[in-house]
């Protein structure tokens, strides 16, 4: 029987990290480890399965082809690997952290970069629960709390956790449907997706549209998410939130048909309701992930 060729765990601990993080240097802060470590580990772990795993460009990293089929199974294998009893340390007491997000925030944002806080603090057991922004439905037992509002009336402003800038984002098949978008009038002549979470009206006046009404037609979403599958289906533009939709633009699912931003009227930001160790400590690791994604967000905009 061939031995498998298996690679080492720091590199595939590097390769998850630098995947999620889209550079050496911000993996590298996570792992505490410098630049060229992580570098290293990575190319040796390229040499080793003979394939390349991650593009290098001066915008950052991005995955291959086989990078995003090989990403999944290395993240299954890790958390296998944390979940064995035996991996655990005896001497450490796990803190239960219990904390509610906003759905779109959680899938889109945190749920996945877990993995990085998990490696970081293996004795911290987060508990994740969803909250419903529009009828401030909460989860009162939560020790922390991400919630979508005003700032600074809901949200002080050293709470926020992402400066959200707005823009309209469409699917390729939608747009193909359609005359080319030569002004910004144009626009108008596509369906608007609408939601009660983010009015049109921002962006229409910057865009010179001022006299243009809010869409009253069409499906009404109460989730920023539901927007954004809608508009992966095909089924209008959405005022998306670049941060939220960061994946789904990369990989071309959704274009981004004007340069033309305008920064969001509520903010995601996180509230610590109870004062403990893990609490500080998710608030610190939160805080840095939201930095670096805003860091990557203006490099390749």
């Amino acid at each position: 029987m061939t031995a498998a060729r298996l690679p080492s765990l720091d590199a595939l601990l590097a390769f998850e990290a630098c995947a999620r993080l889209g550079s050496f240097e911000a993996a590298g802060g996570e792992l505490a480890l410098t630049a060229s470590a992580i570098a290293k580990r990575l190319a040796g772990l390229e040499e080793r399965l003979g394939q390349e795993l991650l593009s290098r460009s001066t915008k950052g990293l991005s995955l291959t082809p086989t990078g995003h089929e090989y990403l999944p199974q290395v993240r299954q294998a890790l958390a296998l690997l944390q979940a064995i009893p035996l991996h655990q340390r005896a001497s450490q007491q796990r803190e239960r952290l219990r904390v509610s997000s906003t759905p779109t925030f959680a899938r889109q944002v945190l749920v996945p970069a877990l993995p990085g806080f998990t490696a970081a603090h293996p004795h911290i057991e987060l508990e994740l629960t969803l909250s419903v922004p529009l009828l401030a439905e909460g989860d009162a037992g939560a020790d922390a709390e991400i919630r979508h509002g005003a700032v600074p009336g809901d949200i002080a402003p050293a709470q926020v956790l992402l400066h959200d800038r707005l823009t309209p984002l469409a699917s390729p098949t939608l747009l193909a449907k359609h005359a080319p978008l030569q002004t910004r009038a144009d626009l108008l002549a596509l369906p608007l997706l609408r939601t009660p979470l983010q009015p049109w009206a921002p962006w229409l006046q910057a865009a010179g549209l001022a006299d243009a009404a809010e869409p009253d037609e069409g499906p009404r979403f109460v989730d920023l998410g539901l927007t954004l599958a809608a508009a992966l289906a095909g089924q209008g533009v959405a005022l998306a939130r670049l941060s939220l939709a960061r994946h789904e633009l990369a990989d071309g699912r959704l274009v981004q048909p004007y340069a033309l931003t305008v920064p969001a009227e509520r903010q995601y930001g996180l509230i610590c309701h109870r004062a403990s160790a893990a609490t500080e400590a998710f608030a610190a690791w939160l805080h840095a992930h939201c930095a670096t994604l805003a860091e990557n967000s203006s490099a390749t905009a």
